[in-house]
């Protein structure tokens, strides 16, 4: 009968793969979790760390300590995920109509030319994103506010502050899913008049 599969600790020390799932797999996921919105996301970047756990084990390579080395390996597939993911815009950002229908900031936000009652929407609806802005941790407001208004990149943003990318990324993120939850509020104030 075949052996189980076990991972060989520097210290010649064999513990079987399955023990190590059972014992880590429940912090592993939580810890993906957490830093990972989507749960699809986070079960495949589990998976990876798994997959890899084995194939460390395939080529022989010892790991003297387990935990740590799960937990840096999914570090940087959590750093792999947001390398790849593009960037959400806060133009691209859409709320949904009561129809159903997605609309963006565009469809909401009318032209100043469009008369008195589309000034006055689109003043309502400017004061409405500046009270946002201001609702916001002063993290994500600036990143928010550096990326989206002011035009630069998250790379530029990185190098000036000092804080690294993925964090930049997060913070942004979390910025627009507030944003859009106001601006889905105020859309409705309007299409219910």
């Amino acid at each position: 009968m075949d052996e189980p599969a076990s991972v060989i600790g520097m210290s010649g020390h064999r513990r079987p793969i399955s023990e190590i799932v059972a014992e880590e797999g429940a912090r592993l996921r939580n810890f993906i979790r957490r830093r990972v919105p989507d749960p699809a996301d986070a079960e495949d970047i589990a998976q990876e760390v798994f997959y890899e756990l084995v194939e460390a084990n395939h080529l022989l390579m010892p790991i003297e300590h387990v935990t740590g080395w799960l937990f840096r390996v999914a570090r940087n597939r959590i750093t792999d995920l947001f390398r790849k993911k593009k960037p959400e815009s806060f133009s691209d950002a859409a709320v949904e109509a009561d129809d159903g229908e997605m609309l963006r900031i565009e469809d909401i936000l009318s032209s100043p030319d469009a008369g008195p009652d589309a000034l006055y929407a689109r003043s309502v609806l400017l004061d409405e994103l500046e009270l946002a802005l201001d609702e916001l941790p002063q993290e994500q407001r600036d990143v928010f506010v550096a990326h989206e208004i002011e035009g630069r990149s998250f790379k530029e943003i990185a190098d000036e502050s000092g804080v690294s990318l993925n964090t930049l990324l997060s913070r942004k993120h979390y910025a627009v899913l507030h944003l859009r939850e106001r601006l889905r509020n105020i859309y409705n104030e309007f299409t219910k008049a």
